[in-house]
Order: C-alpha cells, then sequence, then structure tokens
C-alpha cells in the first residue's frame, strides 16, 4: 500500500484512513467529519491531501499532435498555461482514465491522471509515442494539495499569491520558499486551486496552509467530503460513471470529445455511438423519500421494468436528501419518476438536471 507524503500529517490528525486506489488515504478527521467537511468547503474553505493523484510529463516536438491523437478532447482548444479535462479510450470506446493535462507548450504537457490508472495511462503512451516524443512517469515526485471553497482566493493571497488567474490555467507561484504548480482547478464546485509541489516541500506547503485556513474557519478535509462534493456537482468517478465498459458518451462526457479534430484512439466507435444512440446514458436521480441512492442498485420505471443501474449514489449534506448518478436506457428523461431498489424496498427518484447544486468554480 502506497502512502501520501503527507501521511505522517493525516495520522498525527487522526484521520480515518483507508485504501483508495492502492494508496492509504485520509477519508474523515477526528473531531468533524464527513459532513463538517463537506460544509466547510461549501461555504469557507477546505483542504485536501489529493496526492495519490498521478502525475507525469510528455515533452518533445510533435507532442501536442501525439496527444491529440490518444485523448479525447482536442488541445488545440486551449492556450499555453492553461489545463483540459480528456479522457485516454481503448479502441472500443472503453475509458482507460480521465485526466487533466497541462498545457505548458505545444512540445512540453503535464498531466494529471487518476491514481491506480496513472501506470497504464504511462505504459500505453510509450507503447505510441514516437522517438520525438518522452513520455516520463512523475507519481513520486509531486504532492497534491486542493485548496477549495468561496474562501480559498483570501487564504491563498494570505500567503501572498497572486489568485487573479482564470478558471482552467495555472502558474507558478512561491509558498512559504517552495516553488508550486497553482491550477484554477477543483472536484468540488466550488471556487478553488489545486497546487502541486515537489515531494520534498510538500510538508511545508501544507503547514501554511493549514495555518491560513484557520483565521477563515477552514477544515482539513478528508476524500469522504470530496466523493459527497464530487456527487453533487455530478462529477463523474472513474470506476463508477466512466470504466472500460462506460463510454464517454454513455457517461454524457461528449462534451469532452473533440468531435472536429482528427482520428484517435476510439473515436470510430465514439462516433458511431453518437451518430445511431448508445443505448444508455447517465443521468442524475434525486431521491423523493428517504431512499438512499448507492452503487449497483436497480433501477425500474413504473412499469417495474429494469433501466439500468446506480453508478454512484450518496446523502447530500446540502440538499439533505438521497442522490445518485445512474446509467440508465436512453428512453429515461429529465422529470422521469423512477424506482430503486434500495435493500428490498422501493425508493421514488426523480430524474433531475445536473448539477444538484449550484456551481461556483468560476
Amino acid at each position: 500500500m502506497k502512502t501520501s507524503p503527507l501521511n505522517d500529517k493525516h495520522l498525527a490528525l487522526n484521520a480515518k484512513m483507508a485504501d483508495f486506489g492502492g494508496w492509504m488515504m485520509p477519508i474523515e478527521y477526528a473531531g468533524a467529519g464527513v459532513l463538517a467537511e463537506h460544509s466547510a468547503v461549501r461555504n469557507a474553505v477546505g483542504i485536501f491531501d489529493v496526492s495519490h493523484l498521478g502525475k507525469a510529463s510528455v515533452k518533445g516536438p510533435g507532442s501536442l499532435e501525439f496527444l491529440n491523437s490518444m485523448f479525447t478532447n482536442d488541445l488545440k482548444r486551449i492556450d499555453n498555461g492553461s489545463a483540459q479535462y480528456t479522457l485516454l479510450c481503448n479502441e472500443s470506446g472503453g475509458v482507460i482514465d480521465d485526466l487533466i493535462a497541462y498545457r505548458n507548450s505545444e512540445s512540453d504537457f503535464f498531466l494529471v491522471p487518476n491514481a491506480s490508472n496513472t501506470s497504464d495511462v504511462v505504459a500505453l503512451l510509450q507503447q505510441h509515442v514516437p522517438p520525438t516524443i518522452t513520455v516520463t512517469n512523475l507519481h513520486n515526485d509531486f504532492a497534491v494539495i486542493a485548496v477549495q471553497g468561496p474562501l480559498a482566493p483570501k487564504v491563498m493571497q494570505s500567503l501572498g499569491v497572486n489568485t487573479d488567474i482564470d478558471y482552467m490555467a495555472f502558474t507558478h507561484v512561491n509558498i512559504d520558499g517552495a516553488q508550486v504548480i497553482l491550477c484554477r482547478t477543483g472536484y468540488t464546485g466550488e471556487l478553488g486551486y489545486e497546487l502541486l509541489p515537489l515531494v520534498a516541500d510538500a510538508s511545508r506547503v501544507w503547514d501554511a496552509l493549514v495555518n491560513a485556513i484557520a483565521p477563515h474557519g477552514g477544515l482539513v478535509c478528508g476524500l469522504g467530503a470530496r466523493d459527497t462534493l464530487r456527487t453533487e456537482m455530478g462529477y463523474p468517478l472513474h470506476g463508477h460513471e466512466l470504466s472500460l465498459e462506460i463510454t464517454p458518451v454513455q457517461a454524457s462526457a461528449s462534451w469532452a470529445i473533440g468531435w472536429d479534430k482528427g482520428d484517435f484512439l476510439g473515436s470510430s466507435v465514439l462516433r458511431a455511438q453518437r451518430a445511431d444512440g448508445s443505448g444508455k446514458k447517465s443521468v442524475a436521480v434525486k431521491s423523493l423519500d428517504r431512499g438512499i441512492p448507492r452503487g449497483h442498485m436497480v433501477v425500474k420505471n413504473s412499469e417495474g421494468s429494469e433501466l439500468g443501474l446506480v453508478t454512484s449514489g450518496t446523502f447530500s449534506p446540502t440538499l439533505k436528501v438521497g442522490i445518485g448518478l445512474a446509467l440508465l436506457d436512453t428512453s429515461v428523461k429529465v422529470g422521469d419518476h423512477l424506482t430503486i431498489d434500495v435493500r428490498g424496498r422501493d425508493s421514488i427518484v426523480e430524474v433531475i438536471k445536473l448539477p444538484f447544486v449550484p456551481s461556483h468554480v468560476r
């Protein structure tokens, strides 16, 4: 089991630890818990250790064209100094991983894949890469710390950081003497930043952030709150809404596909699904009773016909009801009332438009 470079910090705070993508990571902290941590991010500010996320570099002449032939999105859509959400698919359109690509230049990219998929992403890129380009696994070179919430800019400003950067843009800053990549990204739906210091500098950057959030009512947050926050936004999680069996078209992630660019891995299948219908689509459901949707629960229509399965579900701390994402038949539409089998009891849910709560990322 791998551990974060901040593992000792979490143990000192009596964090509840658990396996997350092969990494022992904090789920929640003693004295607070998921609900309090969730509320801190929605109303003030919270910080997360997400150092389990992967890191890799792609460098050399032709890197942009190479990555555009591999990833779904079009890196020509963004400028140098910007980041882009994209996906790496196999030839069948299944999702090997979803990731963030940071564009330093046309010949220099920094990638942040998911923890358990990093080696697969790097291996596939290395398998296809031309000799002019180098793909390097940097998984253990950087830590990743997320600062999320409406007061995140004030926290960063208190550390001397200029926060005047656009959403999905990144820059390089100094925090307590450490050089850090700072990106206006996150996974919570709130205004925030993700910081990437070198592992050697991770502890002092973390300590500086812990001290900086205290005057603003901030909390150190675990991955339990990160999951409830992302579910309220309807953000997909690999292994749930996205997988080798679930394509981006089925996951309602077509917006992250560069349909007008050239061919890329899985493009023929994805274009066929877009034209003919995939048979399934990801939708948002909100409980109309006390039921809480959970992954793999069966969803049926009013006639009792099975429509598909819940892919993610939780109790929404903001809405105080059960919410979920489900992969269902394409006939399902917003406003439909459906039934979920919650441990042998029928629970009624309504199909709604995402997000469950307003987004404040911009």
